[in-house]
C-alpha cells in the first residue's frame, strides 16, 4: 500500500493480513465441519449442502489416486461451465494432491491440445457437452498424453424441480459412453475407494491458471496453495463476508475472479453460493429476489446487461449489500443507474491471472468509479517509467508494477517469461503488469493505457498473436493481423485484417472467415470484424506494424458516431 493512501485505507481492517499457512482443501474441510447442513451451492434451486460437498469431493479423489494413477503434483484439466461439478471437481484435484488446470469451457480442439500438451495433463474433468471438443485429445492406448476423461453430467445435480430457465445442456440426461477411456461421474462415485493422506502443503502447486502474452501461446501461472490463500482471504476480510452471505456466482470459476472472489472465498467463509452455468439476466434477478443474494460480483458487461432487461424494477434487490467487479471500467452513467436502482456503489477492483486475481480493490466506504482502486493487503504497488524502471512521480502515466503474497511463481515450463516478468526494486520480486497507469494524489490507482499488446473484450483478455497463430490455419490465409476495435456493448472487440492467398482472392467472403473462426476458437477470442487488405504495413526489419494498423483503427473509431 503506498502511504497516500493510509487516510483512505477501510476503518476496520488491518494493513497486514496474516493468511494461515493450510492446504486450500482445509477450507471446505472446515466448512463442513462448522456447517454440515448448511447449503453450500443453489443450482436451479436444487441444493449440495458442504457435508455432501466434502463426501462427494473426497470420494472423487480417491478414484482419481486409486483408479486413474493420480500422484502427488500431477496436472488435472478441469473444463466444464460453473456448476456444482465445477467445484466438486477442483477440490477432489486439491484433496489428491495434485493441480488443479483451469481451461476455458469456450475453448476449442487446438486451444486445448496446447493446455494438455503444455500443462502434461494426463487426466481431466470434462462436461459432457464438451466432450466432443476434448475426446479427440486422449491418446491412444499404451501412448503418452491424455489417458483418462471423467465426465460431469450437470444434470445429475438437479434434483428439485424449478420454474426458472434451465439451459438446455444443463438439463440433458446422461448420455452413454462408448469409449473406455471415459467414466461417467456417476460411475467414479460409486467405485470410489478412500483417498490416502494430504501430502502437499502450502508452498506445493495448487493451481495452473492459463493466460496468454505477446507472444503468442497461453503460458501457465504457477500457484501455490499460500498464494491463492492471499486473495480468497483477503477478498473475504475486504468484504466482510460471513457465513450468512449468499453469494450470486456467475463470473467463470475458470477464471481466477470468479474462482477467487465467486467460489473460493464464499466457501472459506461458509456463505452460500447461488450458481449458474451461464449468465442469463433475468434468472439472475429471480435469483436475487428468492434467495436474498446479499453479494453479487460481475463484470461491467454483466452489469450493463442486467441493468438493459425490462422491467427490473419488478424485482426485489433490498437485500444486495455489495455488487463488485473489475475485468474493464464500469460507464460512469451506468454506475450512478446502479446505484439509482440498488443504492449500492459498483466496487471496482484490479489484478492479473498471475496474481491469482485482485491486487487493488477500491474500499466499500470510500470508492472511486472507473478506479482500480487502492492496493490490498501486503501489496506494494508502483508505477514506473517503463524503460528505465525509475518510480513516477504522482500523477504521472507509467508501468504498474506489484509486489504481494498473491503473485504467482512463474510460468510453466517458460523460464525466460518468467524472468522477462518479473524486475527486482530494492530487494523485492515485482511483477511486472504491462499495465500502463498512475497514482492520483490519494493513493488511488487508475488504469491509463496499456504497455502490451492486448484487446480487452467484455471483460476477456484477448491476445492478438494467439488468434493469429489460430487463424493461420485457414487455408485461405496468407498473412493476419489482429487489433482492437471500439465496441459500444463489450467495450473492445477483435479485428482482423487479413491478406488472402492469392488463389482465394474474390472467392472468400469476411463472413466466411467470422464463421469460419468462430467454430474453430472461443467465441469472445473470434474475429467479429474481418477485413480484408492487399498487404500489410512492415517495419524495416520485415515486422508487421501493428501499433500503425491499432493507431489508425483508433483513429477510425474516435470519429465514428
Amino acid at each position: 500500500m503506498t502511504p497516500a493512501a493510509a487516510p483512505h485505507w477501510p476503518p476496520e481492517l488491518p494493513h497486514h493480513l496474516a493468511l494461515p499457512p493450510t492446504h486450500v482443501f482445509h477450507n471446505l474441510e472446515a466448512s463442513a465441519a462448522r456447517h454440515p447442513d448448511k447449503p453450500f451451492i443453489v443450482f436451479y434451486g436444487s441444493v449440495l449442502t458442504y457435508g455432501q460437498a466434502l463426501r462427494e469431493a473426497e470420494r472423487l479423489a480417491g478414484h482419481l489416486q486409486q483408479r486413474c494413477g493420480v500422484r502427488a503434483g500431477d496436472r488435472v484439466l478441469l473444463c466444464l461451465q460453473n456448476s456444482p461439478q465445477w467445484a466438486l471437481a477442483f477440490y477432489a484435484i486439491l484433496r489428491a494432491n495434485a493441480v488443479v488446470v483451469p481451461v476455458n469451457p469456450m475453448n476449442r480442439v487446438e486451444e486445448l491440445r496446447h493446455c494438455i500438451a503444455d500443462s502434461g495433463a494426463r487426466v481431466a474433468f470434462v462436461a459432457q457437452d464438451l466432450l466432443p471438443q476434448l475426446q479427440p485429445l486422449l491418446a491412444p492406448a499404451g501412448e503418452a498424453g491424455l489417458q483418462r476423461a471423467l465426465v460431469a453430467t450437470y444434470s445429475d445435480h438437479l434434483h428439485t424441480p424449478t420454474d426458472l430457465r434451465v439451459p438446455d445442456f444443463v438439463l440433458a440426461p446422461r448420455a452413454p459412453l462408448d469409449d473406455p477411456r471415459c467414466t461417467a461421474w456417476a460411475d467414479a462415485l460409486a467405485d470410489a475407494p478412500a483417498p490416502g493422506p494430504v501430502t502437499t502443503g502450502p508452498d506445493d502447486l495448487c493451481a495452473l491458471p492459463y493466460t496468454s502474452g505477446t507472444t503468442g501461446l497461453p503460458k501457465g501461472c504457477m500457484h501455490t496453495h499460500r498464494s491463492v490463500m492471499a486473495t480468497l482471504v483477503g477478498g473475504v476480510r475486504w468484504f466482510g463476508t460471513t457465513a450468512d452471505a449468499v453469494c450470486l456466482s456467475v463470473l467463470p470459476f475458470f477464471h481466477v475472479t470468479g474462482l477467487a472472489g465467486s467460489l473460493n472465498g464464499p466457501l472459506y467463509a461458509g456463505a452460500t453460493l447461488v450458481v449458474l452455468a451461464r449468465w442469463d439476466r433475468e434468472v439472475a434477478a429471480l435469483c436475487m429476489q428468492r434467495h436474498r443474494v446479499t453479494m453479487w460480483q460481475a463484470i461491467s458487461t454483466m452489469v450493463i446487461d442486467f441493468l438493459a432487461q425490462p422491467g427490473l424494477d419488478r424485482f426485489d434487490l433490498s437485500s444486495l449489500t455489495c455488487v463488485r467487479g473489475g475485468g474493464a471500467a464500469m460507464p460512469e452513467a451506468l454506475a450512478a443507474r446502479l446505484k439509482a436502482l440498488t443504492g449500492r456503489d459498483y466496487i471496482e477492483g484490479y489484478g492479473m491471472t498471475e496474481t491469482m486475481a485482485a491486487t487493488h480493490i477500491n474500499p466499500l466506504h470510500r470508492p472511486k468509479r472507473q478506479c482500480l482502486g487502492l492496493p490490498v493487503f501486503d501489496v506494494d504497488a508502483r508505477v514506473i517509467d517503463p524503460e528505465t524502471l525509475a518510480e513516477r512521480p504522482t500523477g504521472e502515466t507509467g508501468e504498474i508494477v506489484v509486489h504481494g503474497p498473491q503473485l504467482m511463481q512463474g510460468y510453466w515450463n517458460h523460464p525466460q517469461a518468467t524472468r522477462e516478468a518479473f524486475i527486482d526494486i530494492g530487494g523485492k520480486r515485482f511483477l511486472r503488469t504491462g499495465d500502463l497507469g498512475h497514482v492520483d494524489a490519494e493513493g488511488y490507482f487508475f488504469m491509463t493505457d496499456r504497455l502490451k499488446r492486448m484487446i480487452n473484450a467484455s471483460g476477456y483478455k484477448v491476445w492478438p498473436a494467439e488468434v493469429e497463430a489460430l487463424l493461420y490455419h485457414h487455408p485461405a490465409i496468407q498473412e493476419a493481423c489482429v487489433i482492437g476495435a471500439r465496441d459500444a456493448r463489450r467495450g473492445e472487440t477483435v479485428k482482423a485484417l487479413v491478406v488472402l492467398r492469392p488463389e482465394h482472392r474474390g472467392r472468400l467472403a469476411e463472413k466466411d472467415l467470422i464463421d469460419w473462426a468462430h467454430g474453430h476458437m472461443a467465441a469472445y477470442k473470434s474475429p467479429r470484424i474481418v477485413e480484408f487488405v492487399d498487404a500489410l504495413p512492415r517495419s524495416g526489419s520485415g515486422k508487421v506494424m501493428w501499433r500503425e494498423l491499432q493507431a489508425q483503427q483508433a483513429a477510425r473509431d474516435a470519429t465514428a458516431p
